[in-house]
């Protein structure tokens, strides 16, 4: 089947964007689709599939996203702001309610981050520091605490927001030992069936710097529920005082953030349209073929390069 799509990132973090609200696939094809279009080898690579869907009597409208490995997550902060704006354009409108997989998140319009930077808040949560949904086996609540069975003597905070994070607050990252640390998670050991994410944060004055290995991704330049995750932690471990703004920085860029003790945190960062086009998809075999690039915003990948070099 032939897809059209954006390509689209949201502070680095990489994704096809499809609108997919009048779509009725099966889920298969979705994550083999989403497996095609994020093949770092092949013609698109990306670190997942977002699509746009249907509103309902609550929300004007909703949003999936699937990992590289063809997964479903229960949300992707970065990539919600990139299907913010594309519902905004298909809409109209400048805020909004928009339908997560198993919550709901609040999304508008913001002034740019720098100029030519379409930037989009959103606002999640609440955080849950429940970590048996997850479910994590053997912990109920982990902060600043070991992790039972996770071969490391870090202390990490396990929360959801609403996707499982265990974020561990380090005097430097080190991506070798993050890496070995998430392929322990990935592979879903029986303390940790539906494997969660893990990060590395970094305090630098009164901002944080943020190193993901992401759940079916691996090492991002950037994950959004990622830097929720840390802005609450480090305000409920004392590290920043709720309610206060700060910047988040991550490989691909930042975004701004403010927690509260409630759990709900607001991130306001970049939703960067690359270029438009489409490409062949053979569902059963996760390959894309034969792309087209109908149309570059070249504009707005110079905006973001100029913004990152003047802001990081």
């Amino acid at each position: 089947m032939r897809i059209a799509f954006t390509k689209c990132h949201g502070s680095g973090n990489d994704f096809a964007l499809i609108d997919a609200r009048a779509d009725d696939l099966a889920e298969a094809d979705w994550a083999g689709i989403a497996r095609s279009l994020a093949d770092r080898a092949g013609p698109v690579g990306s670190d997942g599939l977002l699509l746009l869907t249907a509103g309902d009597a609550a929300c004007a409208f909703g949003m999936r996203m699937f990992n590289a490995d063809g997964s479903e997550a229960e949300t992707c902060l970065n990539g919600l702001r990139c299907v913010a704006r594309a519902g905004f354009a298909a809409l109209g409108g400048d805020r909004a309610a928009v339908r997560l997989k198993t919550s709901v998140a609040q999304v508008a319009m913001a002034d740019p981050l720098a100029p030519g930077v379409v930037t989009i808040r959103e606002t999640v949560g609440p955080a849950s520091l429940d970590a048996a949904r997850w479910p994590l086996i053997g912990a109920t609540q982990i902060v600043e605490a070991p992790v039972p069975n996770l071969p490391s003597a870090r202390a990490f905070t396990a929360l959801a927001m609403p996707n499982p994070h265990l974020v561990s607050f380090v005097e430097a990252v080190d991506d070798a030992e993050l890496s070995a640390l998430g392929d322990v998670c990935e592979a879903a050991p029986d303390w940790l069936p539906n494997r969660a994410n893990v990060s590395f944060i970094q305090q630098r004055g009164g901002d944080l710097f943020v190193r993901t290995f992401e759940r079916g991704v691996g090492l991002t330049n950037a994950c959004g529920s990622a830097m929720a995750a840390a802005t609450f932690a480090a305000g409920l471990t004392g590290r920043v005082r709720f309610g206060e703004p700060l910047t988040v920085f991550n490989a691909g860029g930042l975004v701004r953030a403010e927690a509260s003790a409630d759990g709900m945190v607001t991130l306001c960062g970049n939703a960067t349209f690359e270029w438009v086009g489409s490409a062949e998809i053979d569902v059963a075999r996760g390959l894309a073929g034969d792309l087209v690039i109908e149309r570059w915003h070249n504009d707005e990948i110079a905006a973001w390069g100029a913004a990152v070099d003047q802001l990081t």
